[in-house]
């Protein structure tokens, strides 16, 4: 006698997979705005390193803070991570 293989034919929950889908969604959208706020702030702490083409480091830190403050508004960002990150970047500033 052959034995049979029992197969999983268990149905997916559709709420696990809408989860799943909105989960992907959601790290997509936290990680552009991520990604835009280590830019701006590259940007911000270029002048340090001396890159010519770079702006003075005061006209990039309104742009920065607005990066970082919209990203604690969408919740990306913890508000007392927001508040450090503007904190070091002033604290930067002042060094220069």
């Amino acid at each position: 006698m052959a034995e049979t293989k029992k197969r999983n034919t268990k149905k997916k929950i559709n709420s696990s997979v809408k989860r799943a889908r909105q989960a992907i969604k959601r790290r997509t959208a936290r990680m552009a705005v991520k990604s835009k706020l280590r830019g701006t702030i590259k940007k911000a702490t270029a002048v340090k390193t001396g890159d010519a083409l770079s702006r003075p480091m005061g006209e990039q830190l309104p742009a920065a803070y607005s990066q970082i403050d919209k990203a604690a508004k969408k919740g990306v960002l913890h508000k007392n991570t927001a508040a450090r990150m503007k904190s070091r970047l002033a604290r930067a500033a002042k060094k220069v």
